[in-house]
């Protein structure tokens, strides 16, 4: 006998948990599925559980930059297996967490594949689940790699699970993810290579504030290759070997571990959404400015399994959702609109992004002025010893707007959300020129940068 719902929801992160909760609080029957433990990618399998890796290298690299200025620095390392105990106090207690509130909200939970099996049915097991609507918000998943060996390939989930770090790691792709391990790798001991099959690795950042990083990434003792693509992985015994094309020619690179950085996709191909009459391409659910199915309206769709307008974040996410709470709750008033959204690569030092790169403006005919700077000589760089940082600030000519901001450099994630800020609240140049900002801080440099 079929079970009854107002709404499946499918997943457990951010862009379906607050559909979930806001609609379960309106007085609605709610059903929620998910395959893998609850809790979605960030609290169990991506930022958080990064976050917590990447704070403990910071405090080893802060101190080795400051060796010689005061500081010894003998003997500090990291325990890879102490950091994980530590990393699990966050993220275990996550799944049961979850239940519990999705059981005390009254909120019924079903684990298994979902699949439907009609417009609005949705088959869990030996359970089938008939609702009024559907919303499903599954997150994404490594892209297929699809050349041979990509079986002996882990994905960042399994490298955030790792009791003990390889010597030798390779990861395959040039984006974040790659970069951000490759960081956290080199500085509890590992030998790392970074393979990046184009010239110009995190697409979508700065280029010369990438080049910066690439050199920072280098400096640290990570082997970046670029215009190097993996055609290959073969394993003998526990030894990996990654075959590679390059402009010069074929290179085979060794490994103990070989870590997918490149890319992720929609998770939908196993929801059966054909039956559903649900359209979709590879970008994800193709919805409407409301959220809504194009094809199918008693489903809808948030977060990265979503063809949004809105980058692939967790806050994304979660705004999304929210959208799509309001019109389930309220018939499609809500429409997705996305302010200046910034972007950040956990490095050290990180890099981070908002608004338009000098291409983009340029492309939209848009006037405007560029400040461009390496900062490793500034006062806010130098008394911690970090020699690469640098900042580019679009600023349009006339009205003083800030179209873009791009920064690598230490508290760099705080300083771009302070431009963020700015942006979305229409502050112009002169404006920000003429606030009194507390002095030594990395806020105070802001005046500089633009």
């Amino acid at each position: 006998m079929p079970k009854s719902f107002d709404l499946t929801v499918i997943g457990t992160g951010s862009a379906a948990a607050e559909v979930a909760s806001r609609c379960r609080d309106s007085g609605w029957n709610i059903a929620i599925i998910d395959s893998r433990p609850y809790g979605g990618t960030c609290a169990l399998r991506g930022c958080d559980p990064k976050k917590v890796l990447v704070g403990a290298t910071e405090a080893l690299d802060w101190t080795h930059r400051l060796e010689g200025k005061g500081i010894q620095a003998n003997g500090i390392e990291i325990n890879w297996s102490e950091l994980m105990r530590f990393k699990r106090t966050f993220t275990d207690p996550v799944p049961k967490s979850n239940e519990k509130w999705f059981a005390q909200a009254g909120i019924e939970m079903f684990h298994g594949q979902a699949r439907f099996t009609g417009p609005t049915t949705v088959q869990v097991g030996s359970d089938s689940l008939e609702s009024k609507y559907v919303h499903i918000a599954t997150g994404a998943k490594p892209v297929e790699l699809k050349i041979p060996g990509q079986e002996h390939v882990i994905t960042s989930t399994e490298f955030l699970e790792l009791e003990k770090l390889p010597s030798r790691i390779v990861f395959v792709g040039g984006g974040y993810i790659s970069f951000e391990f490759a960081h956290v790798s080199a500085r509890a001991g590992a030998q790392v290579t970074l393979l990046h099959r184009s010239a110009q690795p995190l697409k979508g950042f700065d280029p010369d504030l990438v080049a910066m990083l690439v050199e920072r990434t280098r400096k640290l003792g990570v082997d970046v290759q670029l215009e190097a693509e993996v055609c290959e992985v073969e394993r003998s015994g526990k030894r990996l070997t990654v075959q590679t094309s390059t402009s010069d020619g074929n290179r085979s690179f060794e490994a103990d571990l070989v870590v997918h950085g490149a890319g992720r996709a929609p998770e939908i191909d196993d929801l059966g959404l054909t039956e559903a009459g649900i359209e979709h391409d590879k970008r994800g659910v193709k919805v409407n400015e409301f959220l809504q199915s194009v094809s199918n309206p008693a489903v809808y769709s948030a977060g990265d399994c979503a063809a949004t307008d809105g980058p692939p974040l967790t806050p994304v996410g979660g705004y999304e959702g929210g959208i799509v709470a309001a019109n389930l709750l309220n018939g499609n008033q809500r429409q997705a609109s996305y302010p200046p959204i910034p972007s950040l690569v956990f490095t050290i030092p990180p890099l981070a992004s908002v608004g338009l790169q000098e291409s983009e403006a340029q492309e939209q005919g848009l006037s405007f002025v560029t400040h461009f700077e390496r900062t490793g000589s500034w006062y806010s760089s130098a008394r911690i010893g970090e020699e690469y940082s640098g900042y580019r600030v679009l600023v349009e000519e006339g009205s003083g707007r800030i179209l873009g901001a791009h920064i690598l450099g230490p508290n760099a994630e705080e300083l771009i959300n302070l431009f963020t800020m700015a942006m979305a609240g229409g502050l112009h140049s002169q404006e920000i020129k003429e606030m009194i900002f507390g002095f030594p801080t990395y806020a105070s440099d802001i005046s500089f940068m633009i």
